[in-house]
């Protein structure tokens, strides 16, 4: 099968069969990162073939099942709202909490942005709406100011990479619908200050979304594993909405996020309702309509084949190969960890960026198969860490200190590249 940009592809005029298929998949996906063998410090998250096999089983067994229509689908409705209430005890949430299972971080914020834009909407003559957040937040905070026209005002952060509290608080004005905070950021892996946020928030009578993407699964454990962890969750008093990816720490498949609102009013303006087409009433919780029902069964399938003790398990292992990660770091004569992880994520800049350039580094490790974030700024490397990483944190530090002499000897040079594209 023929798969180069230099032809039209085009369907074959006989179908092919599926091990041909399979073939192709094999040919297609040989440069892809070897995630499964922990090669992945991005983008992929592996708790082992175990749990990957009970979340791909699930996904291919309720694939084809449409969520858009739970009445079509009740096992969905009932393991949506399993997942939920599930999800929610790690989340904090109370008897009034409410909450919708989406696709993913990105559409849990989109969806927090809009409902606080027809909150108040609704509440008050706000018609030129803004959120102020720290410049580390999310960049899923901007596509959704994009799409719901609503200005973002990012501010500073300080020294420490967390959220500027004083200085947000003079950048609120009378259109301020929300601010933001994280648990933890994504760039330094560091938690803001949520009780302060909050605070402020319940002060000047707004909204306070904490993007608990990254760390809602991971922080909870890592409190039960005796780390000491500041107040994060909907238990905080002033927090009105929370996210968490359940495809991320929670290791189930892509494409299972949850968004949770401190009640059910706050909740009642994410989603969207109509009656006026020929087709009768259509109504979603969120951006998308129909929506396979495999993302759903596998969150189900994996949470309660993990359990508690799982989870723990999986915490503890990411944790231990996150702190010998950043000590590595930390004694490194060439690099510098840009703050200690909060969490499970960390990130690191070269000592002298004259001397090492950073990026070139992430170029050798790739070509030795570790895959490693790039952002800017400052120029660093980025590291999500998971339960895989445990049984190989040591060759991929070996391979790390190879790199770094490679490129000081060579004087070579790399490009950022992109934390996500456009394809």
């Amino acid at each position: 099968m023929k798969t180069g940009k230099s032809e039209q592809h085009v369907i074959p005029t006989t179908g092919l069969n599926a091990r041909s298929i399979s073939a192709a998949f094999d040919e297609m996906s040989i440069r892809d990162v070897q995630w499964r063998d922990g090669k992945a410090f991005s983008l992929a998250y592996n708790a082992g073939p175990d749990v990957l096999a009970i979340a791909e089983e699930a996904y291919k067994r309720f694939s084809g099942a449409n969520a858009l229509n739970t009445a079509a689908f009740p096992s969905l409705r009932q393991m949506q709202g399993e997942v939920l209430e599930m999800a929610g005890v790690w989340l904090g949430s109370t008897p009034d909490s409410a909450g919708y299972f989406t696709s993913g971080g990105t559409e849990s914020i989109l969806m927090a942005v809009k409902a606080a834009r027809d909150q108040f909407r609704s509440d008050s003559s706000i018609t030129h709406p803004n959120i102020v957040l720290p410049t580390s937040a999310h960049a899923a905070f901007d596509k959704a100011a994009a799409y719901f026209g609503v200005e973002l005002r990012r501010v500073a952060v300080l020294p420490d990479w967390r959220a500027d509290v004083a200085a947000m608080a003079t950048t609120i004005d009378q259109n301020t619908i929300m601010i933001i905070g994280s648990a933890p950021q994504y760039p330094q892996g560091v938690v803001d200050d949520i009780p302060a946020l909050a605070a402020l928030a319940l002060q000047r009578n707004i909204n306070c979304h904490v993007d608990a993407c990254m760390g809602g699964v991971s922080l909870a454990y890592l409190a039960k594993l005796g780390h000491q962890i500041a107040p994060w969750n909907l238990r905080v008093d002033g927090v009105t909405s929370i996210s968490v990816d359940l495809h991320k720490f929670g290791y189930t498949s892509k494409g299972a996020s949850v968004i949770m609102y401190a009640n059910k009013r706050l909740r009642s303006f994410q989603g969207f309702f109509t009656d006026q087409w020929l087709g009768g009433v259509y109504a979603s919780s969120g951006m998308l309509g129909t929506k396979s029902g495999g993302s759903i069964a596998a969150a189900w399938a994996v949470m309660h084949f993990l359990g508690d003790d799982g989870y723990l398990r999986l915490t503890n292992s990411a944790r231990i190969a996150t702190e010998k990660l950043a000590a590595h770091i930390t004694s490194h004569s060439h690099l510098a960890l840009l703050a200690q992880p909060d969490a499970l994520l960390l990130s690191f800049v070269a000592q002298e960026p004259t001397r090492l350039n950073i990026y070139a580094v992430a170029d050798e490790m790739w070509k030795r198969g570790w895959y490693i974030d790039r952002q800017e700024p400052p120029q660093s490397l980025h590291c999500t860490v998971n339960a895989v990483h445990d049984s190989v944190i040591d060759e991929m530090i070996a391979d790390l200190d190879a790199c770094i002499a490679i490129v000081l000897d060579t004087g070579i040079t790399g490009e950022v590249g992109a934390y996500g594209t456009l394809s």
